[in-house]
Parts: structure tokens; C-alpha cells; sequence
């Protein structure tokens, strides 16, 4: 199925759930929201599908009466009006995945204060009465940064390729890889694009701009599915990358990764992968479930991140194409790693 036409039927499913619910709906077993800014992505089409594959769960064993699921644009707008909508119906809980860390505070104090309960994960939110389920950003990337520039030597030229324009995570590791190249003054940012963590958008504004560059020794990107798409914007531009392709950060794409293991049999291609996992949908989603059920959690919890070298390239050859490196999380998980306490 196509991205876009499966992007229009989960909202359709969504919208369809969302508007038979009552607002009493919640009082035999709860009903849980999914407000998910952007769907432009593998990563986020993954992430949904682990919400979704969570929730079913869930529904099936009588744990929740129903859960609703809204993907947006991109658009504080957008997001803006559906959450007022989900206020409006009353639903126990909304799981977000938010369009801005600090637009959409007055919606989610309105919330909170209508007794929803209210987890930001992924890209997050700065609203106080809000739970928090982030990666460290900014942690993970500076280690990457770090490790992507000590293969070029400590020297050379590298293109930035930010991901998801005004999202928090953007900001994040953008702020670490920045920080993290003032350690290094032989090191030349020679170009910035948006590459949307999209592999498509990625490789069409890494194309845009090789032509105008010197020779580049490394690319820093944010993951989605970036890492492929500028791996085949220097196999387009040909020339002096044909057989030696920069060390590009790997963002953890099953198609990055066979291309890497491909490049490293043909001639000895190194580099790194580290990405935050999609897999955080599911864990999302029971941890949202615990707390309705009375669980004790901190303000705000961090999950793992997911690392490919060359030692474990070997055990991710049989990914599936267009996925995105992530274990499932269940809820014997979550209670254990996130909610270690109760």
C-alpha cells in the first residue's frame, strides 16, 4: 500500500472511532488517543503501527473500550484543532507525538485541566501538567558526531542534513552536532539542508547542492530514512563517490543498512548507525495505559536507542525493506524499564 493512501486510511479509521464515541465512553474502560503531528516518514508510519498493534492488543483484552488515531501535516494548526476535538469528546488519554515542544502548551493545560491524561513522546512538549517519554537526543547524537568525524580523521568537509523542520528533535541534534563539531576546527560544515528525516526529500536536497560543493568527506544526518536517500544522492551524482561513497551517519533504514553491508563487501565501506526507535509507539501507549490504571511515573523517562556497527552489521541482513531498526515494546517491558517503582 502506498504511504499516502495508508495515510488516509488510518485517519479515516480514526476519525471513524472518534466520532461514535461518547463522552462517558471512558467509564467501563478506557479509550486512548494518538495525536501524531507528522506521517511523512518511515519512521513515523512505523511508530503508528506500533501504537496501533499495542492498541489492538489492548482492545482485544478488554483493557481499553477503543483508541483513536490522528496523523496531521506537520501543522501546529492542524494538531492544535484535533486535540480540542479529543478534549471536546472527552477521551481518558492523549499519546502525542507533537508539530512544536512549545505551541501546543495552552491545548494540553486545557486537557490536562479536563482531567486527560496527556503523554508527549518522541517530540515532545514543554507543558508541565504533561508526561514526557523522550530520547537523548542530544546525547546519541554527539556520541555519533563524534564517532563519524574520528573515521574521516578529525578533518574534512561534511554536509548537515536536519530533519523535521521546528520539531524539538530537530532542534536537539541539531544543537549536539553543532556543539559536538567545535571540538574538531579542521571540520568544514560545507552545506545545511532539511532532509524531512524522509529518505526522498532527503536525497533530492542533498542532489540539489553536491554540485556547487568541494569534495565531501562525511554527512551527518537524523535517521527516519534520511541515511538512504543521501547514499543515493552521491550514487546519482557519480564522479568521485562512485566507488568511494563520504562516511555517511546511518540512521538505522533497513535499506541503509543492506547498502552499507553491500559497500563494506566491495570496498571495505565503514561507518556507524545509531537511530531512536519507532518501536516507542507500543511503549507509548502502555505506559499511557499503566498511569490510567493508577502507576506511579516520573515527569519524564528516556528510552533506549538502537546502535549498528560493523560487529552487528551481519545480524540485520534480513531486515525487511523500508523499516526501520526497532525491537517491539511490550508491557512487561515498560512496567520494568520505565516504571521500575510500582
Amino acid at each position: 500500500m502506498k504511504p499516502k493512501m495508508r495515510h488516509f486510511l488510518l485517519s479515516l479509521a480514526g476519525a471513524a472511532l472518534f466520532a461514535g464515541l461518547a463522552p462517558a465512553a471512558q467509564a467501563a474502560a478506557p479509550v486512548i488517543a494518538l495525536s501524531n503531528a507528522y506521517y511523512g516518514n518511515t519512521w513515523r508510519h512505523q511508530m503508528v503501527e506500533a501504537f496501533q498493534a499495542a492498541a489492538d492488543e489492548a482492545k482485544k483484552e478488554g483493557l481499553i473500550s477503543d483508541y483513536v488515531i490522528l496523523n496531521g501535516d506537520g501543522s501546529v494548526n492542524q494538531q492544535m484543532s484535533q486535540m480540542s476535538d479529543l478534549i471536546l469528546k472527552h477521551v481518558d488519554a492523549i499519546v502525542i507525538d507533537a508539530a512544536s515542544e512549545t505551541a501546543l502548551n495552552g491545548i494540553i493545560a486545557k486537557a490536562c485541566a479536563a482531567g486527560i491524561k496527556v503523554l508527549a513522546f518522541d517530540s515532545i512538549v514543554s507543558a508541565p501538567c504533561s508526561y514526557k517519554l523522550n530520547f537523548d537526543f542530544k546525547g546519541y547524537m554527539t556520541t555519533l558526531t563524534d564517532d563519524i568525524v574520528k573515521m574521516i580523521g578529525g578533518k574534512g568537509n561534511i554536509i548537515v542534513v536536519r530533519g523535521v523542520k521546528g520539531s524539538a528533535p530537530d532542534n536537539d541534534m541539531y544543537s549536539a552536532q553543532m556543539a559536538a563539531l567545535k571540538k574538531f576546527p579542521d571540520v568544514k560544515v560545507v552545506a545545511t539542508v532539511y532532509g524531512q528525516a524522509t529518505g526522498s526529500v532527503a536525497q533530492a536536497a542533498v542532489a540539489n547542492v553536491l554540485p556547487s560543493l568541494p569534495h565531501v568527506d562525511a554527512v551527518l544526518g537524523q535517521g527516519g530514512g534520511d541515511d538512504y536517500g543521501i547514499a543515493q544522492a552521491f550514487a546519482q551524482f557519480g564522479g568521485p563517490y562512485a566507488n568511494k561513497p563520504p562516511v555517511i551517519a546511518g540512521g538505522g533504514s533497513s535499506n541503509f543498512i543492506h547498502w552499507w553491508a553491500d559497500q563494506a563487501k566491495k570496498n571495505g565501506y565503514a561507518t556507524i548507525s545509531m537511530n531512536t526507535t519507532p518501536g516507542i509507539g507500543g511503549a507509548a501507549f502502555w505506559l499511557t495505559l499503566d498511569i490510567l490504571k493508577g502507576a506511579k511515573a516520573p515527569n519524564y523517562m528516556i528510552m533506549p536507542v538502537a546502535t549498528v556497527t560493523a560487529a552487528n552489521l551481519a545480524q540485520y541482513a534480513d531486515m525487511k525493506p523500508g523499516t526501520i531498526v526497532s525491537p517491539t515494546y511490550t508491557n512487561a517491558w515498560v512496567k520494568k524499564n520505565l516504571l521500575p517503582a510500582n
